[in-house]
């Protein structure tokens, strides 16, 4: 190999490294006093699911670390072929650096998600939950201790299923949850699913009452190594 050809294949090499430490994240501290380098944005919608805010999709608040983008989006496409019947709607993550995140006291480091709860309407089809500025993007939803709010419900059967397969994507590539905010009050509702027993063998859930109510989402924290 003559020099310049060696010079151009030392080029592309470089590039071909640079591109692949792009879209690797590291994260910093923890979720609560913590920061991300190389954030990556979340996709506002697929084939069963959606982002809670097209605004918030713009304002950058939508980034997380590189292997949680990667067990969200594996978790979604299996939750496609096990429950083609059902939809999900992922929210508030963090900025593309991490950093405080206002008004979430998590949120730093590019390892925590809220998810929206999944529901059903009065015919028990599967629907998105209702989130907009009157509602405050979803996060103002309460649903009372039957978990109905107006005409949806909250489906435990779906809310289950979808930890499960964060938490068998998660493990897929090494990694695992940490735990899991949902309002203690429900969450013996989903220990009488078909995922009872996975979900006692493996998730952590937190057991107190959060500073916020966690009924129209559930909070998801990934255990994935920071520096």
């Amino acid at each position: 190999m003559n020099s310049a050809n060696l010079k151009y294949l030392t080029i592309f090499c470089a590039l071909l490294s640079f591109q692949a430490n792009a879209n690797v994240s590291t994260c910093f501290g923890t979720t609560s006093k913590g920061y991300l380098e190389n954030g990556i944005k979340l996709p506002s919608k697929g084939n069963n699911f959606e982002s809670y805010s097209t605004l918030g999709n713009l304002l950058g608040r939508t980034y997380v670390h590189s292997a949680v983008h990667t067990i969200i989006i594996n978790a979604f496409q299996r939750l496609e072929d096990e429950h083609p019947d059902k939809v999900f709607k992922y929210a508030e993550t963090g900025f593309e650096q991490g950093g405080p995140f206002r008004p979430h006291r998590t949120h730093q480091n590019g390892l925590s998600v809220d998810f929206m709860s999944p529901i059903n309407n009065q015919k028990g089809i599967s629907v998105h939950l209702p989130t907009n500025p009157m509602n405050k993007w979803g996060y103002n939803i309460e649903f009372d201790e039957d978990g109905k709010f107006e005409e949806y419900s909250i489906d435990f059967e779906a809310l289950a299923a979808h930890i499960v397969a964060l938490h068998k994507e998660s493990k897929k590539l090494g990694y695992d949850l940490w735990r899991v905010i949902f309002d203690p009050k429900f969450q013996p509702k989903l220990f009488t699913t078909q995922h009872a027993d996975y979900l006692r063998t493996h998730v952590q859930f937190s057991k107190k009452a959060s500073w916020v109510r966690h009924d129209e989402h559930y909070h998801v924290d990934f255990e994935v190594p920071c520096k």
